[in-house]
């Protein structure tokens, strides 16, 4: 896929090293320019692109930035009309303990509701930064889920189809409203990993019997 990629902290350079290994095309941008570039010229299959050069054709957006900066950030890029931008945010409390959010709303559907016109689907948001970049082999044989919501099937099926490429399981989590199951579920996993001392090699995930 032409990917652009929004963001250059830790999940944006864990993405961006794991897109470009899976053979797609993305194109970085953020705030500092610099940053892009230093990205971009650290994962060969990316470059770095201004906000309003950052689309060229992509297939789908990632907003990699923080909760509160996502959807300006989004506009900087110019229309999003027909876009799928998978929204990978957690809207979390300064501590990184809370949600500022929650119950009644989520990140992503307030994301969808200021853009209407891209077609928002949430994923990637309960995986710990280091499980991306290092990828999503765990001990035993087990492979880390990612879980996706929304309501348009296409940006669901564009969703999967990347998961999937980055060797992740794809866990089809229903509509969009449903990022109000994910995104606690990302502040848990986080509680666990800093609050309980578990660390960032873990991942939530269901078991079956079937």
């Amino acid at each position: 896929m032409n990917i652009t990629l929004i963001g250059t902290g830790n999940m944006g350079s864990a993405l961006a090293k794991q897109l470009t290994r899976a053979g797609h095309a993305v194109r970085i941008t953020a705030r500092d320019p610099a940053k892009a570039q230093a990205l971009a010229a650290a994962n060969p299959g990316a470059v770095a692109a201004a906000p309003v050069d950052a689309l060229a054709g992509s297939d789908v957006v990632i907003v990699a930035t923080g909760y509160a900066d996502a959807v300006p950030a989004l506009r900087s890029l110019g229309s999003l009309a027909g876009k799928v931008v998978i929204d990978i945010t957690n809207p979390l409390t300064a501590d990184f303990m809370g949600l500022t959010l929650g119950y009644d709303t989520s990140a992503a559907e307030e994301i969808a509701k200021a853009l209407p016109e891209a077609e928002v689907v949430k994923a990637f948001n309960t995986l710990f930064a280091q499980v991306l970049a290092d990828g999503p082999q765990f001990a035993d044989g087990q492979v880390a889920p990612a879980f996706f919501a929304g309501d348009s099937e296409r940006a669901k099926q564009t969703a999967k189809a990347l998961i999937e490429s980055l060797g992740f399981t794809p866990v089809d989590a229903g509509p969009l409203k449903n990022a109000r199951y994910l995104e606690p579920l990302a502040a848990l996993n986080i509680y666990l990993g800093y609050g309980a001392g578990l660390g960032t090699a873990i991942a939530p995930t269901w078991i079956s019997k079937a």
